[in-house]
């Protein structure tokens, strides 16, 4: 699976948000990209999963140009081949752990218990399937996160700012086990974040500013 991106620009109106942005990102690869606050970091990794549009370039997952499918199209690639872990969470509160990690399985009509266990096992929260997320901590709930976007085995996965609400301790925590799961599925993984501890243990750390993408640390530093 390789992810490549072509002189991708968006705006919102008449203001770009991001303009001439390219990157390729190598299966296995672990690219983080950092920036200011504003200059797009989220709506570029929306993009990159086709949850958002764009206005110029492409967009490419394991050759499939996104920008040539339809939404339901879309959504079918993100659902086999594109894991998403939000800052957020995006949990669902009326489903316990268990189910949550479930969800993309049985939407690809494969549901495995035994993956699902593995995958809670995996994440530290073996013994937690049965709780609902309201009994979770903010680390907990992250962890639940990184296990339901792996769950189907994603061939890339993207990730917004998965320890923007953590204390650092915490942080560190669910990002050690975001990488030794990325890594063990040899999924790509792309991660937009302020936090420099997380960034500095990508293999490339990119920044993003209003004319693309640039080597860190960026051009005015």
């Amino acid at each position: 699976m390789s992810l490549v991106v072509q002189d991708l620009s968006k705006r919102y109106g008449e203001v770009p948000v991001f303009q001439h942005v390219s990157l390729n990102v190598q299966p296995g690869e672990f690219v983080a990209i950092v920036g200011e606050s504003g200059v797009g970091k989220s709506t570029l990794l929306n993009c990159l999963a086709g949850l958002d549009h764009w206005d110029s370039g492409t967009v490419s997952i394991d050759g499939v140009d996104l920008g040539s499918l339809d939404d339901d199209a879309r959504a079918r690639l993100r659902r086999e081949k594109v894991g998403f872990v939000f800052q957020a969470f995006h949990v669902l509160p009326h489903l316990d752990v268990a189910q949550n990690v479930a969800l993309p399985l049985m939407l690809l009509n494969r549901p495995d218990p035994a993956r699902v266990q593995a995958m809670l096992d995996a994440v530290g929260l073996g013994t937690l399937g049965a709780r609902l997320p309201q009994q979770l901590s903010g680390g907990q709930l992250q962890r639940v996160a990184i296990a339901r976007a792996l769950v189907h085995r994603p061939a890339l996965l993207l990730a917004d700012e998965p320890t923007g609400n953590l204390d650092p301790s915490t942080a560190a925590s669910v990002m050690a086990a975001l990488i030794a799961q990325t890594r063990e599925h040899g999924a790509a993984l792309v991660l937009v974040t302020h936090a420099m501890p997380a960034a500095l243990q990508a293999d490339r750390i990119l920044t993003l500013q209003a004319d693309g993408l640039h080597p860190y640390p960026p051009k005015n530093a």
